[in-house]
């Protein structure tokens, strides 16, 4: 019987399958670190593009802040502007009410009566004057009830002036100056 030695090719074939693994195994393990590469630069890249328009909202949100901000301030100096149209305005309107009150004063004033001295604190006028007689002062308060720019005449004190200015009597007197009203609110 011949004697063949089948060892070494099956030596040879086992290791040529062997090595044809390790190829295998290592061309996998390339690939895999490869597509590892692949999956982390992705993933990398997404979480970069993430933060940069995570960056650019929160510079917008700055932006928008600093204009809410000026357009809060802006607000404020509208009202401001506003308030003080309106003071304008008033005084404005009431501009010609102190002519007329005055023009309403010496209306009211009869004959032998005359004003010392006028104080005005709000509403609320106060009258020191001298009269001829008690008769002059009680016209002046019907002249006062009776008028459109007076209201609520009262005499608050009669007495006699000094010596200098015999006969005369000297009065404290209060009255309430009012806007008189119009056709058009009487109306109404």
């Amino acid at each position: 019987m011949a004697r063949i030695n089948l060892r070494p090719w099956r030596e040879e074939l086992r290791a040529e399958k062997q090595r044809s693994l390790v190829v295998m195994l290592v061309g996998t393990v390339i690939v895999a670190a490869g597509l590892v590469f692949l999956w982390q630069t992705n993933v990398d890249s997404q979480i970069e593009y993430q933060q940069a328009r995570n960056n650019y909202v929160e510079r917008a949100m700055k932006v928008l802040d600093q204009e809410i901000k000026e357009i809060e301030n802006l607000r404020e100096r509208r009202e401001e502007l506003l308030a003080r149209m309106q003071v304008i305005q008033d005084l404005q309107g009431k501009r010609p009410v102190i002519v007329r009150v005055f023009d309403e004063m010496v209306q009211t004033l009869p004959d032998g009566l005359y004003y010392s001295s006028l104080k005005k604190v709000e509403q609320k006028v106060t009258i020191k004057g001298m009269a001829e007689s008690n008769s002059r002062i009680s016209a002046l308060m019907r002249n006062f009830e009776s008028s459109d720019w007076f209201s609520d005449p009262n005499l608050t004190n009669v007495s006699s002036a000094d010596k200098a200015r015999a006969g005369y009597s000297q009065f404290d007197m209060t009255v309430v100056q009012k806007a008189p009203v119009t056709e058009a609110e009487s109306t109404e």
